[in-house]
């Protein structure tokens, strides 16, 4: 019977049927960059296991494990951000995992305390400016909320991960009385209603229509890579600056993933959570999607390389998803959209 629902469940799904005993594992991602594909193809060329992808936007996917339940097909959750993974985790989509390989590769602030999912790539979350136009760009996080950079602020919207994990941290390390003060001020500092994604929010010191911004690295690093219409031509008047390095660090977020709760294929699932922690898939998310490696000492890709050193915040970032439900709900009673 239990091979008959998941066979049910593989057809709904899209998934190719295959010979019994064949090797293979179902991955639900959110990660929507092509360069993953060799991530993907070394793994399948090194184990002979064949991976099966049904991709989609991060929600969509949560939603859709939470109605197939038991006979959900998925192995394996990729995802983007803490929120999104402790969401998984909340909702009973993952399951923990006991692997010695991702126990001593995975630094323990990357993974969760009960080790139901585990970071595979960081992005640091940073300010950038005008180098014409801002003689004394912010230094903190909390440099943006100050009056005197009233009007010179793009950011995007309170709906996004990034956003809410980064005030979640700010909750983490100054209190809730602070991060709501921050976020007020950050709102009063906009030079226009969040819009967009972390590449527009560059876009915006381009076109002049902010002098400062907020984004993730790899957004910056990308441009730095590859032609990135609007900011690549453009980069040499972008500066940027590594916030709070003189207390906890830059606060960064992740991508990541766990074994779903009902994984058909957990010893395959398994195995893929450990080469994504192997020296050469790390080096894969560096240089195909300019992300810092979760894994230390790994070789860091040139783009990622002329952003320079930085202290990281290294707040366990499982204690700091925690948060996030306050962190949304501050948003909205400062009005920040």
């Amino acid at each position: 019977m239990r091979k008959l629902l998941l066979t049910a469940a593989a057809v709904l799904t899209g998934f190719a049927a295959h010979p019994a005993g064949a090797q293979e594992l179902n991955l639900y991602s959110s990660r929507h960059y092509d360069t993953d594909e060799r991530l993907y193809t070394n793994f399948e060329e090194m184990t002979g296991i064949r991976i099966n992808r049904i991709e989609g936007k991060a929600d969509e996917l949560l939603a859709r494990m939470k109605a197939e339940g038991r006979n959900s097909p998925a192995d394996v959750l990729l995802t983007v951000d803490t929120s999104r993974l402790a969401r998984a985790k909340d909702m009973g989509l993952l399951q923990p995992v006991e692997s010695d390989v991702l126990e001593q590769k995975i630094p323990a602030n990357l993974q969760d305390t009960d080790n139901q999912w585990f970071g595979f790539s960081q992005r640091a979350r940073i300010i950038f400016y005008d180098k014409k136009d801002v003689a004394e760009p912010p230094q903190t996080y909390a440099d943006l909320a100050d009056p005197k950079y009233k009007g010179l602020i793009c950011i995007r919207s309170s709906t996004n991960t990034y956003n809410q994990t980064l005030l979640a941290s700010i909750i983490a390390h100054e209190g809730e009385d602070f991060a709501r003060e921050w976020a007020a001020g950050v709102v009063a500092n906009m030079a226009r209603p969040p819009q967009g994604g972390d590449t527009d929010q560059l876009r915006g010191i381009v076109s002049g229509e902010c002098e400062i911004s907020v984004a993730n690295t790899y957004y910056f690093a990308r441009a730095l890579r590859k032609n990135v219409k609007g900011v690549t031509d453009h980069v040499d008047m972008i500066g940027w600056v590594w916030p709070n390095q003189d207390s906890y660090g830059a606060h960064v977020n992740l991508s990541g993933g766990g074994v779903a709760a009902h994984a058909p294929h957990k010893d395959a699932a398994v195995k893929f959570l450990e080469y994504l922690a192997s020296e050469k898939a790390q080096e894969y998310f560096s240089a195909g999607n300019d992300e810092y490696p979760a894994v230390k000492g790994v070789k860091l890709a040139p783009s990622v390389e002329k952003l320079g050193s930085f202290k990281a915040d290294e707040i366990n970032l499982a204690e700091v998803a925690k948060n996030i439900p306050l962190a949304q709900k501050i948003f909205n009673e400062v009005g920040w959209k």
